[in-house]
């Protein structure tokens, strides 16, 4: 059997890039570098392309479109694995003389995100209304991208869909845009053209203090295939969780060399994490572990009414893995 498999260019993924993930017997892969929304080697939009052109066996996905494509019977089905996690707070950027200084300051302001539909969008809307008191109905979003599921918005929420090619760093500089929560912010604000900050003072503090309370670093992209593969081959995906197993071990010992990443203070960075985390594994793969966090972003989704139909935790994993 020959899979192609899509993903990110993560350190976690580079086994699979250099051959060193060994696949069961009988089976072949071919991983391709497909970014989201920015290209790659192998390309872009690497959801589009699995959801509505099936350009893939096997691909890493947003947890929020998955969670979507399940409630509308769309033929794929999940796996355990997780290899992209973020929080939402570290990532909310205001002007650096914005007088905006905590979350609630953002009811009626402008607010640009990619699209509503995507896991960091899901997860800073979600925090804002149930973590910081600061209801995600009450503010008015600008999105740059159309979104991979249709839905019908929250009567009363405004939604207003960017002209292509806006540069919401510089809509930021120029009043128009009064905060940005995106997991890329284009360059303009990333290479300092436009000054800004981030909302919290704290970032490192507030996302600890958010792990400890609720035990994980939240998720964002689930590992997928389709239902008809899954089906036709039911040890595959056990077999993929394991080949993902691999690929977190040999990854893992990439920082025992000091100098392996570019950064001067790689390994001490590496150590201080463990410290403060209290863990060696902020990626851990498997259900049970996962199952909380999995169960918020359900609530979350549905609060923002992206999903409307009944069905579990359970109901998202191949029957072969939901004992992991």
């Amino acid at each position: 059997m020959d899979l192609t498999i899509a993903l990110e260019r993560y350190d976690r993924h580079f086994p699979f890039f250099d051959g060193s993930v060994k696949a069961p017997a009988g089976t072949n892969y071919r991983a391709l570098q497909v970014g989201q929304s920015h290209p790659l080697k192998d390309g872009i939009d690497r959801h589009g392309c699995m959801l509505h052109k099936k350009l893939y066996d096997v691909a890493e996905f947003s947890m929020s479109t998955y969670l979507m494509a399940i409630d509308r019977k769309v033929p794929i089905i999940g796996i355990p694995v997780f290899p992209r996690r973020l929080f939402s707070s570290g990532l909310m950027f205001v002007r650096a003389d914005s007088t905006i200084t905590e979350p609630r300051q953002l009811k009626g302001k402008r607010v640009a995100i990619r699209a509503f539909q995507t896991t960091l969008s899901l997860l800073a809307k979600g925090d804002l209304k149930f973590e910081y008191g600061m209801p995600w109905e009450d503010i008015h979003w600008l999105v740059e991208d159309e979104e991979k599921i249709p839905f019908t918005p929250k009567a009363g929420v405004k939604i207003e869909m960017l002209p292509k090619g806006s540069d919401v760093g510089h809509l930021l500089r120029d009043g128009k845009c009064d905060a940005v929560i995106q997991p890329h912010p284009p360059g303009s604000i990333m290479k300092g053209e436009v000054k800004v900050r981030r909302l919290f003072p704290d970032p490192d503090g507030e996302e600890l203090r958010y792990y400890k309370k609720y035990g994980y670093w939240p998720i964002m992209h689930i590992v997928v295939m389709w239902q008809e593969l899954a089906d036709k081959n039911p040890w595959l995906p056990a077999a993929l969780m394991e080949m993902w197993g691999q690929a977190k071990a040999i990854s893992g010992d990439y920082y025992t060399d000091p100098n392996w990443s570019q950064l001067a203070w790689g390994r001490r960075h590496f150590e201080r994490e463990i410290e403060r985390f209290g863990t060696s594994d902020l990626f851990p793969n498997g259900l049970a572990v996962n199952r909380g966090n999995i169960e918020q972003f359900i609530k979350y989704s549905r609060d923002q009414q992206l999903i409307k139909g009944d069905f579990s935790v359970d109901d998202l994993f191949h029957p072969s893995v939901r004992g992991t």
